[in-house]
């Protein structure tokens, strides 16, 4: 289900104090890199990533992709940052940076 603009607007407040959990770097993705997005969003639910590539494209398909790997929601991208989202029916309160900052 998209995000509505409301929760959008929300989630980039939440998301402007969140340092990246995942570095998408020269190899691109991998295994370990899905794998890796896929326990942080189950944890925290609203993550930030950083994808290390100078071609702006080549970043593009990458968040793409990280999306469609993790079945996530892109909030925002930023430079070469981006702020994704994916609902865990069962959050942790401690972990969720939905829960946390609310």
């Amino acid at each position: 289900m998209p995000l509505n603009n409301e929760q959008k607007k929300q989630y980039k407040s939440i998301g402007h104090d969140l340092k990246p959990v995942l570095i998408v770097a020269g190899n691109g993705l991998n295994e370990g890199v899905v794998a890796e997005l896929d326990r942080a969003l189950a944890d925290h639910e609203l993550i930030k990533v950083e994808i290390r590539s100078e071609d702006r494209e080549e970043r593009a398909a990458t968040i793409a992709e990280l999306c469609k790997a993790g079945r996530a929601e892109l909030v925002q991208t930023i430079g070469k940052k981006a702020l994704i989202y994916r609902k865990n029916p069962q959050p942790n309160k401690q972990l969720s940076n939905i829960h946390r900052y609310k």
